[in-house]
């Protein structure tokens, strides 16, 4: 049971509604063979950066950064936290500064897809926090599950969306995940209150 929680708990930090919304808006339009190579090279990416996190994460915030994981749980979650707070006042998940520029869909599927829409500060806390608690294995298992399930609904993102915005569900599902976001993002932070008092006890 264990496992598939994680799975979950990494699915809502995933957070595949904003993936979804971001492919969906692009200008011009992905075509679907855009999409499918925009899709499995960002998970690819955000596998890499996140088995990296969970095999060596701890020990490079350590011991080489001084940074202790609940550190790493409280700025996790605070950005989290103001992602999903952007979500419910304005509807959006990611504002790009640099809208006005095309840049090329190998260039979006590393930067902002790979990291950081799907391997976030929250997601990077979680994985590395979950390493420590879970065993390696275990939290890239539930990764594994999560990105998957994230790509799947990647894949399906032109559907998806024309689906949303027949029904006009755009607007409402994205405050209503960014809302699920920003309670992930409060109970990030509170473990990490949690673990420092625990620590200093």
């Amino acid at each position: 049971m264990t496992f598939l929680e994680n799975a979950m708990y990494f699915m809502a930090l995933i957070n595949p509604a904003s993936k979804i919304f971001f492919l969906s808006a692009q200008q011009p339009s992905l075509s679907r063979e855009e999409i499918r190579r925009v899709s499995m090279r960002a998970t690819l990416f955000a596998l890499v950066i996140l088995l990296g996190c969970s095999l060596g994460g701890n020990f490079v915030l350590e011991h080489i950064f001084r940074v202790k994981v609940y550190a790493l749980q409280l700025s996790g979650g605070l950005v989290l936290l103001f992602s999903g707070m952007a979500a419910v006042q304005k509807g959006v998940f990611y504002h790009d500064p640099d809208s006005r520029k095309h840049p090329s869909c190998d260039e979006i599927s590393v930067v902002p897809l790979a990291a950081p829409l799907i391997a976030g500060p929250g997601t990077i806390a979680a994985t590395i926090s979950f390493s420590m608690q879970f065993g390696t294995l275990s939290t890239m298992l539930s990764l594994c599950v999560a990105l998957a399930v994230n790509l799947l609904l990647m894949l399906t993102s032109r559907e998806i969306s024309r689906v949303l915005e027949f029904f006009v569900f755009v607007g409402p599902v994205i405050r209503l995940t960014g809302l699920i976001v920003m309670a992930v993002a409060m109970q990030m932070m509170l473990s990490g209150i949690g673990t420092f008092i625990t620590a200093y006890r």
